[in-house]
């Protein structure tokens, strides 16, 4: 090798020059991630409450931190692995219980996807290919998204791109030990989010298998190592929880049984594939409308709460609830892998950069249809997990077609590409016609300049090749950098969150529906606080007058004073009493049934005195409310008790104390049961309940316990909020 000392001065001048410049743009780009990323962070207040609560529980207690729990007495986790939350808990206890603490590591662990892919992809293809790919990676609208907000997903790229990271470079030297970090770093993901990390095992094991410079069975024996580290770095945690006495641990969210084993093949597995999710509120959810519980009532399974999944096929990723998300240059990346894989057609069989093309194609075409024909819940931010692939995959395929560009047909291609990208643009961009209404027409006839320019012969001299480059990103990045900007400016809140402006005309359901910090969990306005005037829009994206009035699972108006025929065309009485599409009652002061489950003040995403919460949204409790059970809180395990863990989330978040989630996420866990809350009660360890009438749905625990409340304890109502003094009376 030749050092800087034995080349000509000339030369050595300029590999110095060329180094500081590769030292300076890497900079530029960590530092204006670092930047955009964490500027007002604290601007989306606890962001997803549901996981904020947890982060507040680990805080102040090791024992929550260490299973995920919602609150800090340990009644029940969160329905994912809790590594995510360790690191946000452990920033807390560092600086404090706040927004910004919280979600300071979300935006470093950005940072460091940007680095690591920058990293993965400068070692096969240089610095500028590995510069493109960390460009793309932060200006992706759904990554600027997910690394500003407290979701597990933020945690889960940064291990899925050091999965790759890892066995690229035992591609490269053939070292075990590198597949076994792979398989260290996936297991870890398992952690973060069970099964959705295995999306990239088959890309692993598969390109290994055939670009490892070792004998084939050397390499399938390291891959059965890194299986077993995979199964090591996950298991320990697993197979502590399973172990560990039911009865002094936290009941296992999102499981009906209290088993990691259950959430893992059930819920958060398969279920999420075939939608058969026992407990959801989505397809296959036995609580919910339609799916297995409208077969179990013999009622047809179609209702507002099922048209929210609706969509899988393989456009889902250009849908518009995806769209702006993802897919400006998805059309780009797999036209690339192919000109990729085609130019390296010739190369040996442990060629590093073909080996790139494979796992970055595999991992996105894997992933991608996986999301595309899911039949389970699916929200877009889902779409964070295929960034890195379509990033690095621009990146790669760019920098390999531009030294092939002597070639006729790689430079019709590239013009072709870039045609396509500005049409892609164009489409994402005309669904929101009045953001930057300009910027289309910009792309587009930008696009159609580059598109000219890179046909242009390799020979020619000059400034063309600049100006060709420079349209070429203008083309593909200035749609979604302007969407990242807007994602970044407008702060978001809720359980369902989208990058991004509005999107016209888009009935986009559960997968697409906004949470900002301007909108309720449904995408209208309101904010946390729910809708202005007592409106919301149901299942179908209609919206709900002043008054109550609005469609049921048949589309048809409950008419004012909350009567009307429910989902299986039942009346109402006067006082808004009746059964809902499952034969279940409709509390007092609810709103008419929607699809079989009756969706009230506080369900999902409707307003309750802009307090009580629910499925999607976390209670906003006043001054007086907090003060309440602030008052003797060191006398009690429990401040207080509700259903479902948004409705809890919010008084715990206000009060800093534990309150009990009951029913988890969903309110459909069967913890606690009526029989250990009545114990509960009588050992003085609750102090409250709060009522939500709106989380009740069907036969359950949750049912149980609030029917039992209000018979043996009197209601106060304090702000709009009703509450019940568990330590003065009946029981």
């Amino acid at each position: 090798m030749t050092t800087t000392l034995e080349m000509p001065a000339t030369e050595a001048s300029e590999a110095q020059t060329r180094r500081r410049w590769e030292r300076w743009a890497l900079a530029a780009l960590l530092l204006g991630t670092a930047v955009a990323y964490i500027w007002g962070l604290g601007a989306s207040g606890w962001a997803n409450p549901f996981y904020a609560a947890a982060v507040q529980a680990g805080s102040v207690s090791w024992k929550a931190f260490f299973f995920g729990s919602s609150d800090a007495a340990n009644s029940i986790t969160v329905d994912k692995p809790p590594m995510s939350l360790w690191l946000m808990a452990l920033s807390a206890r560092i600086f404090g219980m706040s927004s910004w603490a919280m979600l300071l590591p979300q935006a470093l662990l950005g940072v460091g996807s940007v680095a690591l892919l920058y990293a993965t992809v400068k070692r096969w293809f240089g610095v500028s290919a590995g510069l493109l790919a960390g460009l793309v990676l932060a200006l992706t609208p759904v990554a600027a998204l997910m690394f500003r907000f407290n979701n597990p997903d933020a945690l889960l790229v940064l291990l899925m791109i050091a999965a790759v990271w890892a066995m690229l470079r035992a591609v490269q030297d053939g070292r075990t030990r590198w597949l076994v970090l792979t398989g260290v770093f996936v297991g870890f993901g398992f952690l973060t989010k069970q099964l959705q990390v295995m999306l990239v095992v088959p890309p692993l094991a598969l390109t290994y298998l055939i670009a490892g410079p070792p004998k084939f069975g050397k390499r399938l024996a390291q891959c059965f190592a890194a299986l077993g580290a995979m199964i090591v770095s996950a298991g320990w945690w697993v197979l502590t929880v399973e172990l560990w006495p039911a009865s002094s641990r936290p009941w296992i969210g999102g499981s009906q049984n209290n088993s990691i084993i259950e959430l893992t093949l059930g819920y958060n597995g398969l279920g999420r594939l075939n939608g058969n999710e026992i407990g959801s509120v989505g397809p296959g959810s036995a609580n919910g409308a339609g799916g297995a519980g409208a077969a179990l009532t013999g009622a047809p399974a179609r209702g507002p709460m099922d048209r929210m999944w609706e969509g899988p096929g393989i456009t889902r990723m250009f849908d518009p609830a995806q769209g702006g998300q993802i897919a400006w240059l998805i059309p780009a990346a797999l036209i690339l892998l192919v000109v990729g894989l085609v130019l390296r057609g010739k190369a040996p069989r442990v060629d590093g950069q073909r080996a790139s093309f494979v796992v970055w194609g595999l991992w996105l075409l894997v992933s991608g249809l996986t999301f595309s024909f899911m039949a389970g819940i699916f929200h877009a931010y889902y779409t964070v997990a295929l960034a890195p692939a379509v990033a690095a995959l621009v990146a790669i395929g760019s920098a390999t077609a531009w030294r092939h560009r002597g070639t006729p047909w790689v430079r019709a291609v590239m013009s072709a590409t870039l045609l396509v990208t500005a049409t892609t643009a164009w489409i994402l961009l005309n669904r929101s016609a009045s953001f930057m209404p300009w910027l289309k027409w910009v792309v587009v006839a930008t696009g159609v300049v580059a598109a000219a320019l890179v046909v242009i012969p390799a020979s020619t001299r000059g400034r063309i090749p600049v100006v060709a480059v420079l349209c070429s990103l203008f083309t593909g990045l200035a749609g979604p950098t302007a969407y990242t900007l807007y994602t970044i400016a407008d702060a978001q809140q809720g359980s369902l969150v989208s990058a991004g402006p509005e999107v016209d005309n888009d009935d986009r359901g559960f997968g697409g529906m906004r949470g900002s910090a301007t909108t309720d969990g449904m995408g209208m306005p309101g904010g946390a606080t729910g809708v202005p005037g007592g409106t919301r829009p149901d299942g179908a994206g209609m919206p709900t007058p002043p008054g109550g009035m609005g469609p049921d699972g048949a589309g048809m108006p409950t008419p004012p004073g909350g009567m009307g025929p429910d989902g299986a065309g039942m009346p109402i009485p006067p006082g808004g009493m009746g059964p809902d599409g499952a034969g279940m009652p409709t509390p007092p002061g609810g709103m008419g049934p929607d699809g079989g489950t009756a969706i009230q003040g506080g369900g999902m995403g409707a307003p309750s005195s802009g307090a009580a919460g629910g499925l999607l949204n976390a209670s906003t409790p006043g001054e007086e409310v907090v003060a309440l059970l602030e008052a003797d809180s060191d006398q009690y395990t429990w401040v207080a008790a509700t259903i479902g863990s948004n409705t809890a989330s919010g008084y715990q978040l206000a009060t800093l104390d534990p309150v009990m989630p009951i029913g988890g996420f969903n309110g459909t866990d069967p913890s606690p049961t009526l029989d250990q809350f009545q114990q509960y009660v009588e050992e003085g360890q609750i102090h409250y309940f709060i009522a939500n009438p709106g989380r009740l749905r069907g036969q359950g625990p949750a049912s149980e316990i609030s029917a039992w409340v209000a018979e043996q304890f009197t209601a106060t109502t304090v702000e709009g909020v009703t509450l019940y003094d568990l330590t003065t009376d009946g029981g």
